[in-house]
């Protein structure tokens, strides 16, 4: 028999939190892991009758154990760390728990919180925690805050700008964190460019990788590109717009102008478009000009293919190429006799005979 009890919660929003938490963590007690209660906040400001002045009516539910609590439980050792992801195009995608998760989070960390503001706006929700920066640049700085407030038994929501936190974007650093100290993460699943590209790129999706953002240089671009060459598994690419047809070309150039691949522009918005098709082919019709988000989906070498030919020519031209893309003359033959599925002296003799024959004409 479920029991029911509605209790005043006097003094400020954070009280309420603490008890409406439990309707997030499916537990009857905040930041623990226990049954199944239902929290329901009332008004504020007296609007249930006998809540008074600034109190506020939370009526928790626990069909489970019969237990009823409120407020924060002594003896919880630390908070909860939740890592949330945020619609990456139409604010529709977001999932249901995004909203009841800022809604009773004690700190939301954003990766900007312009965007947040704008956000919650969309979803109709109200944050009535401490909303804090938590960016590229002051990631390692306001880490060991949040951990505090981890520690202190705080409920910290971490949203980035599009997608999952962690994934190309600030996370990884509080997570770590958080495991070197024994708090508990969790998550609220949703959308994702990396597993929505590779859905749609009509490439084999059994295996994948994820690479994130290329380097910005050249050379190491290229040294990362051909260190990547012969990766039998489908590989997944964020890029910035104006870099992406200096990546394609890249890519064609380490991986071959053959080689298939899907360009994902702006997916899940009103402008989205998906180009399949040859790197070849891909580079050429980037050259007028990419806008949006992009991410690079590149199918995988065959296995049981070289994807160089082991005559001299094409050793020599295929060594050149990778010391042009950046690597150095052994990293060079050591790739190259990776794709040729040769032996490393091989190729270095042959590299080298065309040297000495040089210096002895």
């Amino acid at each position: 028999m479920p029991i029911e009890i509605t209790q005043l919660i006097t003094g400020s929003s954070s009280l309420v939190r603490a008890a409406t938490r439990c309707q997030a963590d499916g537990t009857s007690r905040p930041s623990a892991v226990r049954e199944s209660p239902v929290a329901v906040a009332g008004p504020e400001r007296g609007g249930r009758e006998g809540a008074g002045e600034g109190g506020a009516v939370v009526t928790i539910v626990n069909s489970t154990m019969g237990a009823v609590t409120s407020g924060d439980a002594p003896g919880e050792a630390t908070g909860v760390l939740v890592l949330a992801a945020t619609p990456i195009g139409r604010v529709a995608d977001a999932p249901p728990r995004l909203t009841e998760e800022l809604a009773v989070a004690d700190v939301v960390a954003a990766e900007d919180t312009r965007r947040l503001k704008r956000l919650t706006t969309e979803l109709g929700v109200t944050i009535t925690g401490r909303v804090v920066s938590y960016f590229e640049g002051n990631e390692t700085a306001r880490t060991p805050q949040l951990l505090d407030a981890l520690l202190a038994g705080e409920r910290v929501l971490l949203v980035t700008d599009a997608g999952m936190p962690s994934v190309s974007d600030p996370g990884y650093r509080l997570v770590a964190a958080c495991v070197e100290h024994d708090v508990h993460v969790t998550a609220v699943p949703g959308p994702s460019a990396v597993l929505t590209a590779l859905a749609v790129s009509g490439l084999p999706v059994d295996r994948f990788c994820f690479e994130g953002f290329l380097p910005r240089k050249a050379g190491e671009r290229g040294r990362r590109l051909a260190s990547l060459a012969a990766e039998e598994r489908t590989m997944v690419f964020f890029e910035a717009p104006h870099r992406t047809l200096a990546a394609l070309e890249a890519m064609r150039d380490a991986f071959g102008a053959e080689r298939c691949a899907a360009v994902c522009r702006e997916l899940t918005k009103t402008h989205e478009e998906v180009r399949r098709g040859p790197l070849g082919d891909l580079a050429a019709w980037a050259a007028d000009g990419i806008r949006g988000e992009v991410t690079i989906v590149v199918q995988g070498t065959d296995a049981g293919a070289a994807t160089v030919a082991g005559d001299a020519v094409s050793l020599r031209e295929a060594v050149a190429e990778a010391e042009a893309g950046g690597l150095t003359r052994k990293e060079a033959i050591a790739e190259v006799a990776k794709l040729a599925g040769l032996p490393k002296r091989e190729v270095y003799d042959v590299v080298h005979k065309v040297g000495h024959e040089r210096e002895d004409g």
